[in-house]
């Protein structure tokens, strides 16, 4: 059984039975409607991040002139997953995403699989943003009050204020996110104008364009980098219960926010090459790091702007910490609905229809690994080892690496998904891009797994470059046995993974 319309209510003998509404086995519906939903989602790309912080990465320790070029290939991939993807949210509505999507095409074992690697992904995305949050707070702290924090002070405080607002209601998570992304984007532009205006002096070179500069041994890792700047578009159908008609609203939001971000970031990073110029970009990064930005804004636009910047870069993560603690929360609502969690997850808290147990979850686990890296950290404040080399960097790519394995496995369930309903003919177009972007990401994949070791900064032979990776496969690992177990012991339970809500209410109408 599907759910192909957006319907809120459904009759069933003895009663009504709600679909979306008033159940607590269901996130309440009509709480977001296209900017609602399309700002959680951007919020999670956190633009400023990625400008201020991935990019100069990028140019200095990879070497790779056409990034802007790169943003485009990869814009293009994920347009082609969105194509699959989208039509799997027409017919499947469910928080897990991922992972329900995984389990209507390849089973409800590949789906237990999937769903332990979406909560483990998803919660090292938004944990390492801490380490990176904490330090930049602390330097803005020592930098105009003259005062010194350590950054677990201030990233703790984060942890507490994220989970808060974890709790109320969706659409005022939404307002916040909304207005501070806005404003991000906006002095990004206005960077972007001013270093158009004012080139270096080889002009307005489309260089960075020229598929000649992507060549070499760091395009691998390159592209790595480069995809995790895109992450939170896939987020879209984890909200897909608390629209009124996902089946139109949720394939809207995510190819705005796929060919937005593209735009945006291929703009950006040409932006940087023309404001250094292309033969100077990589040298000026590597001078320069992840004050990059801030240089070149210094020079075109004044202290106050870059100013600004700096405080807007702060936002901008806590908008990203925030949107990824939305999307872990409603992932462990999905699993605990379907017994993949203890039940205490598969239920909403009272006001305001929130997955307050995943919530809870999310809040405890940043606070414990926040805690756990702050005592081992031996630096003196203002030095990042233990913050962003370690905390941010481990954990970003912990969950680029799991995001982009569920991307690969859910275009090939979008294949089998359709094909097994003998609609191959009438899907022909959309099960091309969906193997051919499944392809791709396999091969972005396999050069993740390959550069570990570039990727977290570790040295040749260490155990870094498999044990962080490992994490996924031991996510994957304890997710497929845990499939196997309720296969043999529990079939029911085993029938309703990713049915999410459809089942609840089967078994409602059932008992009635």
């Amino acid at each position: 059984m599907t759910t192909d319309s957006p319907s809120t209510s459904t009759s069933a003998a003895g009663g009504g039975i709600s679909t979306f509404k008033g159940q607590e086995r269901a996130l309440r519906a009509d709480r977001l409607g296209t900017g609602g939903l399309l700002l959680s989602v951007l919020a999670a790309t956190a633009p400023l991040m990625v400008v201020a912080g991935v990019m100069p990465t990028t140019f200095a320790v990879m070497g790779i002139v056409g990034q802007p070029l790169l943003f485009v290939v990869l814009g293009v991939v994920l347009i082609l997953f969105s194509v699959g993807y989208a039509e799997m949210s027409r017919h499947v509505h469910n928080a897990g995403a991922f992972y329900a999507y995984i389990s209507r095409g390849l089973g409800g074992t590949a789906g237990a699989g999937a769903a332990l690697v979406a909560l483990v992904a998803y919660n090292a995305l938004q944990v390492g943003i801490y380490g990176i949050f904490g330090f930049e707070v602390s330097g803005l702290f020592a930098t105009y009050a003259d005062i010194e924090v350590a950054w677990w002070i201030p990233a703790l405080v984060a942890a507490l204020g994220v989970g808060l607002l974890g709790w109320l209601k969706i659409d005022v998570n939404a307002r916040v996110l909304g207005v501070l992304l806005v404003i991000e984007v906006l002095l990004v532009v206005i960077f972007d104008i001013a270093a158009l205006a004012d080139p270096a002096k080889e002009g307005l070179s489309l260089h960075a364009f020229n598929p000649d500069t992507l060549t070499g041994a760091g395009v691998g890792t390159a592209l790595c980098f480069c995809i995790a700047a895109f992450l939170g578009f896939e987020q879209a159908p984890v909200y897909a219960e608390e629209t009124s008609r996902p089946h139109v609203l949720v394939p809207r939001v995510m190819f705005l926010a796929v060919g937005g971000v593209a735009v945006f970031f291929a703009l950006s990073s040409w932006a940087l090459t023309v404001a250094t110029g292309p033969s100077a970009i990589v040298g000026t990064a590597q001078k320069q790091s992840a004050g990059l930005l801030f240089f070149l804004t210094e020079s075109r636009l004044g202290g106050t702007f870059t100013d600004v910047l700096h405080v807007l870069f702060v936002t901008g993560m806590f908008a990203a910490l925030l949107s990824f603690h939305n999307v872990v929360a409603r992932y462990a609502f999905a699993m605990g609905r379907e017994g993949l969690l203890p039940a205490a997850f598969g239920r909403t808290s009272g006001s305001s229809g929130a997955p307050g147990t995943g919530s809870l979850l999310q809040s405890v686990v940043s606070v414990v690994i926040v805690v756990a890296f702050a005592i081992a950290d031996d630096k003196p404040v203002g030095d990042p080892t233990a913050p962003v080399l370690h905390l941010f960097t481990w954990f970003g790519n912990i969950g680029a690496l799991g995001v982009i394995v569920l991307m690969a496995a859910a275009s090939l369930s979008v294949v089998v998904f359709f094909v097994r309903r003998g609609a191959a003919g009438a899907q022909a177009w959309r099960l091309v891009t969906s193997a051919l972007a499944g392809l791709a990401l396999v091969v972005i994949a396999g050069y993740t797994v390959k550069d570990f070791e570039v990727l977290v900064g570790a040295g040749p032979g260490s155990a870094l470059s498999w044990v962080l990776p490992g994490t996924i496969g031991l996510a994957l690992v304890a997710g497929l046995v845990l499939g196997l177990v309720l296969r043999a012991r529990a079939p029911e339970k085993h029938a309703r993974i990713g049915l999410g809500n459809e089942a609840f209410q089967l078994d409602k109408a059932a008992s009635s």
